[in-house]
């Protein structure tokens, strides 16, 4: 690719806008009084003021941003309700029953989104393409193996490791030592899964208020008073879904949540033949670093879109832009130096555990943190928390459902100074995993 290419202005707005824009809703009054007072207005907020209101509850719901402009519209859209922690880790924190029970729920959550979809006609591009996950080195690859296995002795999904000789069949590079595919996991068009939702949404009884942010709330005998923007509402039950948009209303939430910026930047359209050498079987695609890194195939195949996290905080300087464009040209030489026509940031949740979270505070109930796979776990809760509220028991069990609510994060009020720190830790990881890459090729 030539320096021209790679040095043509590009948007500062995630792709995904150019084809679905989300209109102003119209301005309505804010009740005084309701059941439920929800703030948050992604996937899981939404998907929650659907179960609530269909039930007959009052619901007002509270965005400080027009409905569309954070994290719901701004991701990869690789539905994979994914976990970080591995199986032992999660038996070691909580236990092998609620380890399982994570494990498994991941399969429901995703069962759940596609039937949604389809009960909904939700039309957001969704197929079911399957998962490419590459490994670095042979011990990597070796970890992928056993999950392969427990993923299909323990849930049934159709899973199998590749080798080496093999990586080229699912993914045009030399990079990877090898990996591994799962086929339960699909992409889709993340804004027009919001555009979907909130349609849904719009046909109940659920009053949502964009632009409205929430400055605080109180106990009170009865319930909550919530102190909007717009003024107050007193509500019988809150429900809190903000995940990392999370800001100063809820000091408490927010010693707990991390926000961590996730970017993307999407290619210019690929020459002819060019997808069919990268991404012959048009999957998601990951791999085992550290400082992971996520791609797919546009919806209509015609360019990549490439995604990690940001590492910045503040602003929007290209450093990052940059480094993503060098790490798509390391995995596809070809690619180097490509021009790209947008770059974007949305911010995700990260907590000390690592896994997604339901968990009640006095008339309270969250759902939130859910640690970069919110497109399966944000509307999966959202819906496990109305149930909740509803006092619907069965409907509302959740391995995710426990309290006390994530642990704070020492010495954190909100500012993730730390986080050029552990992305430090995270690239020396990264650099010895490549170096024992390294070392098994020249023996």
């Amino acid at each position: 690719m030539s320096t021209e290419a790679s040095a043509r202005p590009f948007k500062s707005m995630p792709y995904w806008w150019d084809d679905c824009s989300f209109a102003p809703l119209p301005v309505r009054p804010v009740v005084p009084r309701c059941d439920v007072a929800i703030v948050g207005g992604g996937y899981a907020g939404l998907s929650a003021a659907i179960e609530l209101a269909r039930a007959g509850r009052s619901v007002q719901l509270f965005d400080r941003l027009p409905i569309g402009q954070a994290a719901s519209s701004r991701n990869g859209g690789m539905a994979s309700g994914s976990i970080r922690p591995s199986r032992k880790q999660l038996i070691r924190r909580f236990g092998e029953a609620r380890a399982n029970g994570i494990l498994m729920e991941g399969k429901a959550a995703r069962e759940d989104l596609w039937t949604f979809l389809e009960e909904e006609k939700v039309e957001c591009d969704f197929f079911l393409s399957g998962l490419f996950d590459g490994a670095i080195n042979q011990h990597e690859c070796d970890e992928l193996s056993r999950y392969a296995e427990l993923l299909q002795r323990f849930l049934g999904i159709e899973a199998y490791s590749v080798a080496r000789a093999d990586v080229s069949q699912y993914v045009g590079t030399d990079f990877y030592a090898g990996g591994f595919v799962r086929m339960d996991i699909g992409g889709l068009h993340p804004a027009k899964l919001l555009s979907g939702i909130l349609r849904v949404a719009q046909a109940t009884d659920a009053v949502m208020h964009e632009n409205t942010a929430v400055l605080g709330t109180s106990a009170e005998v009865g319930g909550v008073r919530v102190a909007t923007s717009r003024g107050e509402v007193f509500a019988k039950k809150m429900l809190v879904c903000t995940n990392a948009y999370t800001d100063g209303f809820d000091p408490w939430l927010r010693r707990r949540l991390v926000p961590v910026r996730s970017r993307i930047v999407a290619t210019e359209p690929l020459g002819d033949g060019a997808m069919e050498r990268l991404m012959p079987k048009r999957m998601m695609y990951g791999d085992t670093r550290q400082l992971s890194y996520y791609y797919r195939p546009s919806p209509d195949g015609s360019r990549i879109l490439f995604g990690g996290r940001d590492g910045t905080t503040e602003g929007d300087p290209l450093a990052p832009t940059t480094h993503l464009r060098s790490e798509l040209g390391r995995i596809f030489p070809e690619l180097a130096g490509i021009g790209l026509t947008h770059s974007w940031f949305g911010q995700v949740a990260m907590n000390r555990d690592m896994v997604p979270r339901m968990f009640t505070v006095g008339d309270t109930v969250y759902a939130t943190s859910f640690c970069g796979s919110g497109v399966v776990w944000a509307r999966w809760l959202g819906k496990k928390a109305a149930f909740k509220l509803l006092g619907e028991t069965e409907k509302a069990r959740s391995a995710f459902d426990f309290d006390p609510g994530p642990k704070a994060v020492p010495f954190y009020r909100g500012r993730p100074w730390f986080i050029p720190i552990v992305y430090s830790l995270y690239e020396w990881r990264d650099t010895r995993a490549m170096r024992r890459k390294n070392e098994n090729e020249k023996r």
